[in-house]
C-alpha cells in the first residue's frame, strides 16, 4: 500500500507538471503566427484487484492534443486564396480605372480637339494656322495614344515583374513544406505516433503563406505528411519532394511571363486558368481577363482613327491641287511565331477592315495539312486548308516557307496599335480639305436643270479625271458624254440600273449616277442641247467639302461592324473597365468579410484564451499541491510503520 501511493502522488505530480507546461507554452506562444493551442489529455491507470474491490493506480499523460479543426482549417485556407486572388485582382484594376476614367488626361479630350479642329479647317479651309492646328491636335491625339499604350506596357511589365516574384516566393514555401513533411514523419515514428504538435503548426502556416500566393489544397497522408496539388490537379509537394514552378516568356508571345512546372527535363506550361487563387492567380486573370483586352481595344480604337481619316482623307484634295496621301501612319497586325517551331513558314497579316475588327488575339495551328485559327476571347475555331483567308477583318497569308506539323502563331491584329500610330507629315498645305472634282451648270442652258457638287468613292483615286467631261441632255437619248471604260449606273431610291460604259443612260430627275468612282445627280428640267460640266478640280483652296465629310468620321460607325463610332467604342472602353472594377471591389470586399468570418471561427476552436489559460493554471497549481500532499500522506503513513516496527 505504501509504494502504491506513493506511485498515485507520483502520477498526480506529473500529470500536473504537464499541464502547467502545456499551459505555459500556450500562453509563450498567445502571439505565434498559425500556433493552435494545446491540452494535455489524461487517462487513469489500471486498476489493481483486490478482494476489497478495484483500487486506482493514479493517472497517465497519454498525449498532448493541438485543438484543431480540419473543416475549419480548410475553410480558412480556401477563403484566404479567395481573398488573396480578389485583393490583387482589385488592386491592378483600380489602377487601371483611374487612368481610363481621368477626364483631363483620357483619350476622350483629345479626341474632342483633334475633330474640333478638323471643324475649324472646314470653316476657315484656306486658313493656314487653322490647318496647323489641325496637325498640332492630331499630334496630339497621337501622343495620348502612344501614353496610354506605354502605361499598360508599363503595367504588363510590372507584372511580369511580380508573376516571377511570386513564383520564387512559391517555391520556397514547397520546398518548406517538404522540409516539415520530413521533420514531422519523424516525430510521428519516433514518437510512437504522438503527433508534432509545433512542427504540424509550422506547417499549417506555411500553407496559409502559400494560398497567399497561390491557391493550393493539400491532403494528409498516412505518416502524417501533406501532398500539395494546385488548382489544375498539379502537385507541387509529394511527401518530402517539392517540385519548382517556372516564370518564362510565353513561347508565341515574349511580353508575357508564362508560368509552368518544372517536371524533369521538360516544362508543362500552364495557361491562365489553370492557376487560380491568390496574388499569381489574380495577376494571370486580370492580365489574361482585362489588361490585354483593354489594350487590345485601345488599339482598335487607333487603327479606326487612323484607316477611316486616311479613307476619305485620299478622297480630297489639298492645297496644292494634289489628291490627299495618309494623314495617319495606320498600325498594322503583328504575326509571331513561337519558338517551338520546327517548318520555316512565316506568315504575314494586314488590316482589310478596320469595322470588321475584334478586341481578341488569335492563334493559328498548323497540322495535317490544315490551319485551325481560334479565337483566344471565345475559343470561336475556324479550319482553313490554304491560306490566305481573311477573319475579322485581318487577312492572312502566308509569306514564304513552309510550315510543319505542330507549329503554332500568335496574331494580335490591334495589341500594338496604340503605341505605333503616327501622323504622316506636319505639312499643312498637305491637308486634303477640298473635294478633287467640280461640277457646273452651262451658262447657256435653258432649262431649270441643276447638277449637284457631287462626290467621290475609293475607286476615284485609281482613275482620277485627267479634263473635263461634258454631259449632253437630249429628250430623245437622255444623257450622253460619259468616258469610255467605265460602266454607269444610275440609282434611284433603292433600285439601281447598269448601262455600258460610253453609253447615253436615261434622265431621271433626282436620280444618282456613278461611273469611276463619281457619283453626281441632275435635278430638275433640262431643255435639249443643254449640258452640265464634272471636272478635275485644280486648287483645294478656299474648298471645305473634303473637310466636312472628314469632320463627319467622329460620329460615323466605323468599328463593331458598322454599329459603333470613335467615341462609342472609346465610352465602351471605360464602361468595360469601370463596371469590372466596381465587380472586383464588391467581390474584394465580401471575400476579406468572409475571410475575416473563416478565420475567427477557427480562431475560436484553435486560438490561445488568456482567461482561459489563466484559470487552467490555478488548476494544475492546485492539482500540484494536492498531489504532493499525497506524498506527505504517505511519507507519513511509512514513518508510523517504521516507529511500530521499532517499538
Amino acid at each position: 500500500m505504501g509504494n502504491s501511493i506513493y506511485g498515485i502522488g507520483v502520477s498526480g505530480l506529473a500529470a500536473a507538471q504537464a499541464g502547467l507546461l502545456t499551459t505555459g507554452h500556450n500562453i509563450s506562444n498567445v502571439n505565434t503566427p498559425g500556433y493552435s493551442r494545446q491540452e494535455a489529455l489524461q487517462a487513469a491507470r489500471q486498476p489493481q484487484f483486490t478482494g476489497g474491490g478495484y483500487i486506482g493506480q493514479g493517472v497517465n499523460v497519454t498525449s498532448v492534443r493541438r485543438v484543431y479543426s480540419d473543416f475549419l482549417a480548410t475553410q480558412t485556407l480556401q477563403s484566404q486564396a479567395a481573398a488573396s486572388h480578389l485583393d490583387t485582382y482589385n488592386t491592378e484594376l483600380g489602377q487601371l480605372s483611374n487612368l481610363f476614367s481621368d477626364a483631363t488626361n483620357g483619350l476622350a479630350p483629345a479626341l474632342s480637339d483633334f475633330f474640333a479642329g478638323v471643324n475649324a479647317v472646314a470653316a476657315h479651309p484656306a486658313d493656314i494656322p487653322s490647318r496647323q492646328a489641325l496637325v498640332s491636335s492630331a499630334q496630339s491625339l497621337v501622343s495620348r495614344f502612344q501614353t496610354l499604350n506605354q502605361q499598360l506596357d508599363d503595367t504588363r511589365a510590372g507584372i511580369n515583374s511580380q508573376v516571377a516574384s511570386t513564383v520564387g516566393n512559391v517555391n520556397a514555401l514547397a520546398s518548406d513544406i517538404a522540409s516539415l513533411n520530413h521533420r514531422i514523419a519523424v516525430g510521428y515514428a519516433n514518437g510512437g505516433g504522438q503527433p508534432p504538435n509545433d512542427l504540424l503548426d509550422q506547417r499549417d502556416d506555411l500553407l496559409m503563406q502559400l494560398n497567399q500566393q497561390l491557391g493550393a489544397t493539400s491532403v494528409t497522408q498516412s505518416d502524417g505528411s501533406v501532398n500539395v496539388f494546385l488548382a489544375n490537379g498539379q502537385a507541387i509537394v509529394v511527401g518530402e519532394e517539392s517540385f519548382k514552378l517556372t516564370a518564362a516568356p510565353d513561347p508565341t508571345d515574349p511580353r508575357a511571363l508564362q508560368v509552368g512546372l518544372q517536371t524533369g527535363a521538360t516544362v508543362l506550361n500552364f495557361n491562365a486558368g489553370d492557376l487560380s487563387g491568390g496574388s499569381l492567380g489574380g495577376l494571370l486573370a486580370y492580365r489574361a481577363n482585362v489588361l490585354d483586352t483593354t489594350q487590345n481595344s485601345l488599339g482598335r480604337i487607333a487603327i479606326g482613327v487612323a484607316q477611316s481619316f486616311n479613307d476619305q482623307h485620299k478622297l480630297g484634295i489639298d492645297l496644292n491641287g494634289q489628291l490627299g496621301t495618309d494623314f495617319f501612319k495606320a498600325p498594322v497586325p503583328h504575326v509571331q511565331s513561337s519558338v517551338s517551331n520546327t517548318g520555316s513558314a512565316n506568315l504575314s497579316a494586314t488590316l482589310a477592315s478596320a469595322s470588321a475588327l475584334t478586341t481578341s488575339d488569335y492563334s493559328l495551328r498548323y497540322n495535317a495539312g490544315s490551319y485551325t485559327l481560334t479565337r483566344l476571347s471565345d475559343n470561336t475555331q475556324q479550319t482553313f486548308a490554304t491560306l490566305p483567308q481573311t477573319v475579322d477583318g485581318v487577312s492572312i497569308v502566308l509569306a514564304s516557307g513552309t510550315p510543319a506539323n505542330g507549329d503554332s502563331f500568335l496574331i494580335q491584329p490591334t495589341r500594338f496599335a496604340a503605341g505605333e500610330i503616327r501622323v504622316v507629315s506636319s505639312d499643312a498645305t498637305r491637308i486634303a480639305a477640298g473635294a478633287p472634282i467640280r461640277t457646273a451648270v452651262t451658262t447657256t442652258n435653258t432649262g431649270s436643270g441643276q447638277i449637284s457638287q457631287g462626290s467621290v468613292s475609293s475607286a476615284y483615286p485609281a482613275s482620277p479625271l485627267a479634263s473635263t467631261l461634258t454631259l449632253s441632255y437630249s429628250s430623245a437619248t437622255g444623257l450622253s458624254g460619259f468616258p469610255a471604260g467605265q460602266p454607269i449606273t444610275v440609282t434611284l431610291g433603292s433600285a439601281s440600273t447598269s448601262y455600258p460604259a460610253g453609253s447615253s443612260v436615261p434622265y431621271t430627275d433626282g436620280a444618282t449616277i456613278s461611273f469611276g468612282g463619281i457619283s453626281i445627280s441632275i435635278n430638275g428640267t433640262p431643255a435639249n442641247g443643254d449640258s452640265f460640266t464634272v471636272g478635275p478640280n485644280t486648287s483645294g483652296s478656299g474648298d471645305n467639302r473634303n473637310a466636312n465629310l472628314l469632320a463627319g468620321v467622329q460620329s460615323a460607325t466605323v468599328l463593331a461592324n458598322g454599329t459603333a463610332s470613335l467615341g462609342d467604342a472609346y465610352g465602351q472602353l471605360v464602361s468595360f473597365v469601370g463596371n469590372n472594377a466596381h465587380q472586383a471591389q464588391v467581390e474584394n470586399d465580401a471575400q476579406a468579410k468572409l475571410l475575416s468570418q473563416a478565420q475567427q471561427a477557427q480562431q475560436g476552436v484553435s486560438g490561445v484564451n488568456l482567461d482561459e489559460e489563466a484559470a487552467n493554471l490555478q488548476r494544475y497549481q492546485q492539482a500540484y499541491q494536492a498531489a504532493g500532499k499525497v506524498l506527505v500522506t504517505a511519507n507519513a503513513m511509512f514513518d508510523a510503520i517504521l516507529e511500530i516496527a521499532r517499538g
